[in-house]
């Protein structure tokens, strides 16, 4: 049995993922562009379109696998580890997207991955 505290940030998790996923794919192609590093191999909107797949995957795996939510914690916190790469290179390149158009909003962001990547492992625990 899980705590409602936990089932309730693993729900908005997984909401907040699967909407990011959809928003890859559709209407937030763009600004998502601005988050891929200069080093990644191929396109830029080829890996907007990859990232946007595993997002809709992990946030509907997050709502909906019951028997393996451990799992799906862990692959979500190590989505986020890397995808990480993404939000320093937006910092370091001075990239705007999402409202982070200065680059103290863009190093503050920073701060918050940590916190995705605990949350993903808290709210998959039982307890």
């Amino acid at each position: 049995m899980t705590s409602p505290a936990r089932m309730l940030a693993r729900i908005a998790l997984g909401g907040f993922l699967t909407f990011a996923g959809v928003s890859h794919l559709t209407v937030a192609r763009k600004e998502f562009q601005a988050q891929v590093p200069d080093w990644v191999p191929g396109d830029p909107d080829a890996t907007v379109v990859a990232s946007g797949l595993v997002e809709v995957g992990l946030g509907t795996a997050l709502l909906f696998a019951w028997r393996r939510r451990r799992l799906v914690g862990v692959l979500t916190a190590l989505f986020f580890v890397a995808i990480f790469p993404g939000n320093v290179s937006q910092w370091t390149h001075h990239r705007d997207g999402f409202g982070l158009d200065t680059d103290m909003k863009r190093f503050a962001r920073l701060f918050f991955q940590p916190v995705l990547v605990w949350l993903a492992l808290w709210s998959t625990r039982r307890g």
